[in-house]
């Protein structure tokens, strides 16, 4: 198994972003969350998906996090 370098770490782009609307994702093969995060000024908003039903069984919980 090989393992990644600091300098592979360091070329990473991590981002912190806010969570703004949420909905519910049926055509997944999983159950899942449609969500949009907010990433700042240079990025926007970015849609992506969550398999995090279990642990939120209310969406509106994650919209602000």
């Amino acid at each position: 198994m090989n393992t990644a370098t600091w300098q592979d770490f360091e070329k990473i782009d991590l981002r912190i972003g806010k969570v703004v609307r949420v909905e519910d994702f049926p055509e997944a093969r999983k159950p899942a969350y449609k969500v949009w995060v907010d990433l700042g000024p240079q990025l926007g908003v970015k849609q992506s998906s969550a398999q995090i039903t279990e642990v939120y069984s209310n969406k509106e919980e994650l919209v602000g996090k």
